[in-house]
């Protein structure tokens, strides 16, 4: 008597007698939860699963585990894949991007900034991040601890990993705080309700803050510069300039900046200065090219009050002939704010100075600006004459470049 159809596939399609190698190509498209729930169905998914190439692609997914650090550990790829998650596994959405964000930043301090990798501290243990959480009765961010597992911001030193800022007689730099730092400085007051601060200037004063609550207008984990209104009549009011929607979004962006050249290293420090790469202007052999920055701690809402510097760059061809050596005499500015209004500005050199540009010369300074308005272009010329024929004048064009207030709102307290 024939077996009935039903039978006949049931036996067909017996797991047993299924081959191995496309059920461990079907289970390398499985992810690390599936093969887990794998393990507990039967022997032969149970010994699929187990099977350790399988879990390599997991360890340099959710890891970053490299064929060295296995041949390092001795271990298998799933028992390095399981002893990691029992460790950093409530950070598994987190870890690869934060941990390849520290390894491209210490990469490049290591080639740019040597000074500042020794005030790294060693990352922060699990205790320590709950015994923070007990003291200020507040729950931290799962990309907030992620990130002090594997570094433990810095000491309070100078320069500040979180980049700096300079002119004649101002100077910033922010240190990224580590754990116990913040914790001290979590703020209860009325204006900053559940505040964590991130950074710290031990000139200035300056830091940067991290909303743990949605309260007095902010939205919960929103990182801000705090700014006084001086025209409140409580002095607990402030206005927020916002630098960040979550841990994650603002550590990563700011290290991609820096790591792509997006802020340049000057005396060894990080510079926040912003180029904009089709703000650069040649004429004949002379090319300039300009950077800004937004300056939170000079500048004020209420009243209006934006503070603004900008680092220019004057260079000349290298392949330009000799006597093309030219010294700058004066400068011609053009400053418009958002409502339209115009000031034009002249007067002699730049910032007390005369430079003479030769082949291959470069010459940078420093400057800044206010608006009454969140922001604001200028635009300008320089004038040379030429050492080798003294009676040649000619302008130098300087591009315009805009400069923007950064996303601000004004606190509920």
């Amino acid at each position: 008597m024939a077996a009935p159809p039903d039978a006949e596939l049931s036996s067909a399609l017996s797991l047993e007698l299924l081959p191995t190698d496309p059920l461990l190509l079907i289970f390398s498209f499985l992810d690390y939860r599936d093969l887990v729930s794998c393990c507990y169905l039967n022997q032969r998914l149970n010994q699929l699963s187990s099977h350790d190439p399988l879990w390599k692609r997991h360890c340099k997914k959710y890891w970053l585990i490299s064929e060295e650090e296995k041949i390092r550990r001795n271990q298998s790829w799933k028992a390095i894949f399981i002893s990691t998650y029992s460790d950093l596994g409530r950070y598994i959405h987190y870890y690869a991007t934060l941990k390849k964000a520290w390894d491209d930043l210490e990469k490049y301090l290591g080639q740019w900034c040597p000074r500042m990798i020794s005030s790294l501290k060693e990352s922060a243990r699990e205790e320590d991040l709950d015994a923070v959480e007990a003291q200020i009765r507040c729950k931290l961010p799962d990309d907030y601890r992620c990130s002090f597992r594997i570094h433990n911001g810095q000491k309070l030193v100078v320069p500040g990993l979180m980049g700096s800022m300079a002119l004649s007689n101002h100077y910033r730099s922010e240190d990224l705080l580590d754990i116990d730092t913040a914790a001290g400085g979590f703020q209860q007051r009325l204006g900053l309700k559940q505040c964590l601060p991130l950074t710290f200037c031990i000139h200035t004063g300056l830091s940067q803050y991290m909303a743990l609550e949605s309260v007095e207008g902010r939205n919960k984990y929103e990182i801000f510069y705090q700014c006084p209104d001086q025209m409140a009549r409580n002095p607990s009011a402030i206005v927020m300039f916002i630098t960040g929607t979550s841990y994650l979004e603002w550590f990563t962006s700011y290290v991609n900046k820096v790591v792509t050249g997006g802020y340049p290293i000057i005396r060894d420090q990080i510079f926040r200065y912003v180029h904009d790469k089709k703000c650069v202007a040649t004429t004949e052999d002379i090319t300039v090219s300009v950077s800004t920055s937004f300056l939170p701690e000079l500048s004020s809402v209420h009243p209006p009050h934006y503070f603004f510097t900008y680092r220019i760059r004057i260079e000349m061809s290298k392949d330009a002939l000799p006597e093309k050596t030219c010294q700058l005499d004066s400068r011609y500015w053009r400053i418009t704010n958002a409502k339209g209004d115009v000031e034009e500005v002249q007067g002699p050199g730049v910032v007390g100075e005369f430079p003479v540009i030769s082949p291959g010369n470069v010459y940078e300074y420093t400057s800044c600006t206010t608006f009454s308005t969140t922001s604001g272009y200028m635009e300008g010329y320089y004038t040379f004459h030429c050492l080798h024929y003294k009676d040649r004048f000619f302008n130098v064009t300087i591009p315009r470049f805009h400069m923007v207030c950064p996303a601000f709102k004004v606190s509920t307290a």
